[in-house]
C-alpha cells in the first residue's frame, strides 16, 4: 500500500542571519547577502526538513525576497518604479475595519512592488544556478537525492500581478515576453533533475484583487491566458518533473470573495503539469475536496491538498491532518496525494505571520498525520 508522501509549498523562515542580510538589502539598499550565508542557509534549512521527515523538500526559498518580484533581479525591464496603489480585495473592501489594522497584523511594509519599463529578457543567467547548486550540495549533506527536492519559480501571470505593465500594449503580450524569459529558469531546475513547482496564485487570487471587477467569465478568459503561458514555457519539459501551486492569497483576510475552486478547476487541469497543489485547509475552501467527486482527476495527475495553514500560529493536530488528507485519499487514491502546506510561511522576508518554531511544528505535524492518514489507507485496502 502506498505510503501519502509529503511536502510543502515553499517558502520557510530564513535563517535569522539571512533574514537580516535580505531585509537591510530590500530596506536599506544594502549588498546582497553574501553567496556563502545563502549556501549555509539552504543547507540549514534542508537538513531541517529532512530531520522533521518531509519527503520533497526545498531550499526555503532562501535567495529571494518575495516568492514573485525576485525576478526584478533575474529579468530586464523590471525595476523599481512610480505606480498605481496596489488594489485592496473586494473582502477587505467590504470590512473597512480588517484593512486599518491588517498592516499593523502584518509587521513590517512589504519592499516596493516594481514596475516593467522595457522588453523583458534574461538578465542573470547564474542565479537560479547557484540556487541549483546549493540544493543539490544542500541535499548531499542531508544523505538525499535530486529525486526528493523541488525549487519554485514564479508563473508568468503571478509576475503581472505584482508587476505594473508599463511597457507592453496589452498583458497578452506582456505574458508572452514573461513565458519567454521564464523558459529558461524552469528549464533549468528540470535539467538538474529537481521536480519544478511554478507557482500560480493568479489563477484564483488575482479575481479578488487585480481582477476584482471581472465577471466569472471574463476572469476565466485571464486564467486561460495564464495557463498558455504556463504550457509555452515548459513546452519540451516532463509533465511528471512540474507541479503547479494555486492558492487564494497567503493572508488571514475573509476571502469572502474567492472565486471558487469549481470555476476554475477544468484550466488548471489543462496545465502541462502532473502535481497540483490547492489549499485545503483555509476554511474559505476545506470544504472543496467535494469538487473531485465531480472532476475526474486524470490518471496522470497528483493532488497536494494544504492540510495545514499558514497564516494561523495553531498548530494542527496530526488526527485533523489525517482527516483532511482521507478525503482525497477516498477519491483519488493513496498514490496521487502528497500532503503539504495552503501557502508558504516566509513568502515575503520580513512580513511572516507565523512565527518560526510553530511553523516547524506544524509542519512536524502534518508529517505526523501523513503517517496517520497512510495507516488509514492500508487498513481500508486490507478490509
Amino acid at each position: 500500500m502506498a505510503t501519502i508522501r509529503t511536502t510543502h509549498t515553499g517558502s520557510l523562515h530564513r535563517p535569522i542571519e539571512v533574514e537580516a542580510a535580505v531585509l537591510a538589502q530590500v530596506h536599506e539598499g544594502a549588498p546582497a547577502p553574501p553567496p556563502e550565508l545563502i549556501k549555509e542557509g539552504a543547507a540549514e534549512l534542508v537538513r531541517r526538513q529532512v530531520e522533521i521527515g518531509i519527503d520533497v523538500v526545498n531550499d526555503g526559498e532562501v535567495s529571494k525576497p518575495s516568492y514573485a518580484t525576485y525576478v526584478k533581479d533575474r529579468l530586464t525591464g523590471i525595476e523599481i518604479g512610480e505606480r498605481a496603489p496596489m488594489r485592496t480585495g473586494r473582502d477587505a473592501d467590504e470590512h473597512p475595519d480588517f484593512v486599518a489594522i491588517y498592516d499593523r497584523i502584518r509587521g513590517r511594509a512589504p519592499a516596493p512592488f516594481p514596475v516593467c519599463t522595457g522588453p523583458v529578457a534574461v538578465r542573470d543567467t547564474t542565479a537560479v544556478q547557484r540556487d541549483i547548486d546549493n540544493l543539490l550540495a544542500a541535499a548531499a549533506a542531508a544523505g538525499i537525492g535530486a529525486e526528493r527536492l523541488f525549487l519554485s519559480a514564479a508563473s508568468p501571470g503571478v509576475i503581472t500581478h505584482f508587476v505594473e505593465d508599463h511597457f507592453y500594449p496589452s498583458r497578452e503580450e506582456f505574458l508572452d515576453a514573461l513565458s519567454a524569459a521564464m523558459r529558461e529558469e524552469y528549464r533549468a531546475i528540470v535539467e538538474a533533475g529537481i521536480t519544478l513547482q511554478i507557482d500560480c496564485p493568479d489563477f484564483a487570487m488575482s479575481y479578488n484583487s487585480l481582477f476584482k471587477d471581472h465577471s466569472i467569465e471574463e476572469f476565466r478568459r485571464e486564467v486561460a491566458l495564464g495557463v498558455e503561458a504556463v504550457n509555452a514555457a515548459i513546452e519540451g519539459l516532463a509533465p511528471e518533473s512540474v507541479r503547479v501551486h494555486l492558492c487564494w492569497g497567503n493572508l488571514e483576510s475573509p476571502h469572502t470573495h474567492d472565486v471558487p475552486l469549481t470555476e476554475i478547476i477544468d484550466l488548471v487541469l489543462g496545465c502541462h503539469a502532473q502535481g497540483i497543489s490547492i489549499e485545503a485547509a483555509n476554511p474559505r475552501h476545506a470544504h472543496e475536496w467535494q469538487v473531485f467527486e465531480d472532476v475526474a482527476l486524470p490518471d496522470d495527475r497528483y493532488l497536494i491538498p494544504g492540510v495545514i495553514d499558514s497564516t494561523t500560529n495553531f498548530v494542527e493536530h496530526p488526527e485533523l491532518v489525517a482527516q483532511r488528507l482521507d478525503r482525497y485519499v477516498e477519491i483519488v487514491g493513496p498514490e496521487r496525494v502528497v500532503a503539504g502546506t495552503d501557502c508558504g510561511f516566509g513568502t515575503s522576508v520580513g512580513r511572516d505571520k507565523v512565527v518560526r518554531s510553530v511553523a516547524w511544528e506544524k509542519l512536524a505535524a502534518m508529517v505526523e498525520g501523513a503517517e496517520i492518514a497512510s495507516a488509514h489507507a492500508a487498513r481500508r485496502a486490507a478490509r
